[in-house]
């Protein structure tokens, strides 16, 4: 393990990007976007929030790189030129406030409710289908793997137009990016299946495009799987993706960010509590799934919460299961993301060389001043791990929907507008 600075509060680089601490705001889809995928004022007040609370680094939910790619409604997209100069407002904004924003990229692959979003076709690597949905995609021809990359390449090059800090590529929780690493979901027998040189071919490939686009100094980073969590199927376990973020590091990717588990996992990357997620997921994004399906869930919902409680119970920092074998093994930084909610606990994972820094989503979403508050050892509404937040995304914009700490916000945001 190279040599690494412990402090959260201590600087970082990623690539040529200096950062001044540690703790970054995680992807999360914003649901804010108009139907076309621009930028509308509730996507800027959402970053809006983030950046005056000093957050060093955002991630934004993740913006799809072609149409066929979407995977939620009001998702915001960055498949179209017309989609920068609203891009720019987001940037210009946070950079106002001193921070410091990425732009996730995206592709959904099978892992989408073609209803939903109103798809015609759904694509992957392989056609296999997904358990949780029922989609069934059908496989990419390799010319429609090179329009994908150049897809990918141009989205990088809009960000950068529109003055991102730079981009992670979402290769992680069952994505498609993710599906082409998966033996489970890549059963293709070309350049791009198979070993892992060929199933991490379209990454080394993507980001060679983007830095023929963009430059050798603007930051590309992954968010991958510490493990895919897939029993019974061929998934791809921690000594495997550690082994791909080393080609990735090799190929130039800046830093890593750690999670874990595909959609068919079921909840490995929320662990909390599930009555109220699912209870929001019957409303919203399941309602359509297939009939057999909806229905099911809509009578079993108490039941599955029950197991989901049991399998995946809160904890903090719970995909350090994963990260130190990573943080061991790369140059470059190590990111981890999961259930981190208190100072002692980023700490920790950081001064202990589990990771070099950590990120958090919900916890955001409750406390959007919570980089201030934690640096200031001041309390803010505190995130209860119980998932209503998830259970609304693609459907609701994204919020904390707990009761008493959606409340306690409220009211936080209301003393700070009178300040």
């Amino acid at each position: 393990m190279p040599d690494r600075p412990t402090g959260l509060f201590s600087p970082i680089r990623i690539g040529a990007l200096e950062l001044p601490a540690r703790l970054f705001k995680t992807a999360t889809a914003e649901t804010r976007a108009d139907a076309a995928g621009r930028v509308t004022d509730a996507v800027v007040d959402f970053y809006r929030l983030l950046a005056k609370g000093g957050t060093p680094l955002i991630i934004t939910g993740n913006l799809y790189v072609t149409r066929q790619g979407k995977s939620a409604p009001r998702q915001l997209g960055v498949d179209d030129d017309d989609k920068v100069a609203g891009l720019r407002r987001v940037t210009d904004m946070v950079h106002g406030h001193g921070g410091r924003i990425f732009a996730q990229l995206n592709h959904c692959g099978r892992q989408v409710v073609p209803d939903f979003v109103g798809a015609p076709e759904v694509v992957s690597a392989s056609g296999v289908t997904d358990l949780l949905t029922g989609t069934r995609p059908r496989a990419l021809g390799a010319d429609e793997i090179a329009a994908l990359v150049t897809a990918f390449a141009d989205a990088a090059g809009r960000c950068q137009a529109a003055g991102f800090d730079g981009v992670q590529l979402h290769s992680a929780n069952g994505y498609l990016l993710s599906q082409f690493l998966t033996p489970y979901t890549n059963r293709r027998g070309d350049a791009y299946g198979g070993d892992l040189e060929n199933r991490t071919r379209i990454h080394r490939e993507i980001v060679a495009a983007i830095r023929t686009r963009c430059g050798e100094a603007f930051p590309v980073i992954v968010k991958m799987n510490g493990a895919d969590r897939l029993p019974l199927r061929a998934g791809l376990d921690t000594v495997a993706l550690v082994a791909i973020a080393r080609r990735l590091e090799a190929a130039g990717v800046d830093a890593v960010e750690i999670t874990v588990g595909h959609y068919e996992s079921g909840f490995p990357m929320v662990c909390g509590s599930f009555g109220l997620c699912l209870r929001h997921m019957v409303e919203g994004s399941m309602a359509q799934l297939p009939w057999l399906r909806r229905n099911a869930m809509r009578l079993f919902r108490p039941l599955v919460a029950w197991v989901c409680d049991r399998l995946w119970p809160g904890r903090e920092g719970f995909n350090l299961d994963y990260a130190p074998a990573f943080a061991r093994a790369l140059t470059i930084p190590v990111i981890c993301v999961g259930g981190f909610r208190t100072r002692a606990a980023m700490e920790g994972a950081i001064a202990g060389g589990q990771c070099d820094a950590v990120s958090a989503g919900r916890p955001f979403i409750a406390d959007p001043f919570l980089f201030r508050h934690l640096r200031d050892g001041q309390a803010g509404p505190a995130c209860v791990d119980c998932n209503g937040c998830v259970g609304h995304l693609g459907a609701q914009p994204a919020d904390c929907y707990h009761p008493q700490v959606g409340a306690a916000k409220r009211a936080m945001l209301a003393r700070e507008d009178a300040d």
